[in-house]
């Protein structure tokens, strides 16, 4: 079996390998190739690979490469983590939709849609030279937006599930709450990529019982503490929120903190320049416990499982995948990327079922499903007017002086990165 780790370079990808190494049984790795044109810091990280590898016993050959064509051909699935202008491109995401009194992030405002912009077409052409090497290959896409570039590549025909650690995370410490083992836990998550919801805790499966109620009175504190939101939220909604749902619950109480304190972005920079200084230590054969602080927590464990059951290998029965709606919320189009509970083999993900949704996260998730919509035929086609009425649609902007703004600061500090600009 062989993979290929597009983005291969990045800081987080020890995490990616320890996963490998620890569960190999599950997901037998003859040949993993990663991919990335920083060959500087692709021998920093292909180098403790190998060394986490022949550490922990694994037979595999890593593989490091600049070569995208060469990188993916033949292999059975092409793990997708990017990020196309690096830290200094995600710092600006997250300082310049202040000026606006909207919410600076990564992967939602306006800030997200800048960062849909310059990776969605991107990303079609690493699918576009995926397919002409190997048709048969699966793409993971683990790279954000995940919602906005899962559908972008599930548009174009690709054979694509989109990955999020959100949920796994939630799914182990909620486990750890109940004393129980991870996959005693199943979770009735719904909605969108950094916009869902727990709307059940379930010990055993589908059918189990849910224990979400208990999960709240026994852990009330402790669950919201960990989404950095006040008990009350989590109390009156019943539910356990998506931490990136801070940004439409407590909008403007988020943009105060963000003023007053470095970007994430800046942070992650610092964090990435000791984590490569140690990467480079021929001593150091496992991931550092820094890189626990890097984010991406669980990730590895979530790739591997949805890995193997695309590949025949088992994996878990349920698997919380990005994948094609069809009607599994029928407020939403069917060509509509959403991020639920499904069933996954060789054939792609099948999502479960959904109850009808509460008002409260159906109207939501309609709102922000809008939004993807025209953030992608942005991407895909650009122009001023296409970002404008993006950022419009978006409920973090929605204003109009606000969506003229931005639409002139995100074409302003992402020119490098647009064709059309």
């Amino acid at each position: 079996m062989k993979l290929a780790v597009v983005g291969g370079g990045s800081t987080y990808t020890p995490e990616l390998i320890d996963g490998f190494a620890r569960l190999r049984d599950t997901l037998p790795i003859e040949e993993l190739v990663l991919v990335d044109p920083a060959t500087d810091r692709l021998d920093l990280v292909g180098g403790l690979a190998r060394r986490i590898f022949a550490k922990q016993g694994h037979p595999g050959r890593i593989v490091t490469t600049s070569d995208v064509d060469a990188g993916v051909a033949d292999a059975d699935a092409v793990l997708l983590q990017l990020r196309v202008g690096g830290q200094a491109a995600r710092n600006q995401d997250e300082t310049w939709p202040l000026e606006c009194g909207c919410v600076g992030q990564e992967t939602t405002g306006a800030g997200g849609l800048a960062k849909a912009l310059r990776t969605v077409p991107v990303v079609l052409d690493i699918a576009e030279r995926v397919r002409r090497t190997n048709p048969n290959a699966w793409i993971i896409d683990f790279t954000n937006p995940v919602g906005i570039v899962t559908r972008a590549l599930l548009q174009a025909g690709h054979k694509a599930v989109g990955l999020c650690n959100v949920a796994i995370g939630f799914q182990r410490k909620f486990a750890k709450l109940l004393d129980v083992a991870p996959g005693e836990v199943h979770l009735d998550h719904v909605g969108l990529n950094h916009l869902t919801w727990e709307t059940g805790v379930r010990l055993g499966g589908p059918g189990g019982d849910d224990v979400l109620p208990r999960l709240l009175a026994e852990h009330g504190d402790a669950v919201a503490e960990d989404l950095r939101m006040p008990r009350a939220i989590v109390d009156r909604l019943g539910v356990v929120p998506s931490y990136y749902l801070r940004y439409f619950y407590q909008h403007d109480a988020v943009v105060e903190e963000l003023r007053t304190k470095p970007s994430r972005a800046s942070e992650v920079a610092a964090m990435e320049r000791t984590l490569l200084e140690m990467y480079g230590d021929p001593a150091l054969d496992e991931k550092p416990e820094l890189l626990a602080k890097r984010g991406g927590a669980f990730y590895s464990e979530a790739a591997v499982d949805l890995a193997a059951s695309l590949l025949g290998n088992g994996g878990s029965p349920y698997q919380v995948v990005n994948t094609i709606n069809n009607g599994t919320l029928p407020f939403l189009p069917d060509d509509a990327v959403i991020e639920v509970q499904a069933t996954v083999d060789g054939k792609g993900a099948k999502p479960l079922a959904v109850p009808k949704l509460d008002p409260l996260y159906a109207g939501l998730i309609a709102h922000v499903t809008g939004y993807e919509d025209m953030a992608l035929q942005a991407a895909l086609h650009g122009g001023r007017e296409r970002v404008f009425k993006a950022l419009l649609a978006h409920p973090l902007v929605g204003q109009y002086a606000y969506a003229e703004q931005l639409t002139d600061s995100l074409i302003a500090h992402n020119r490098e990165h647009l064709a059309w600009a």
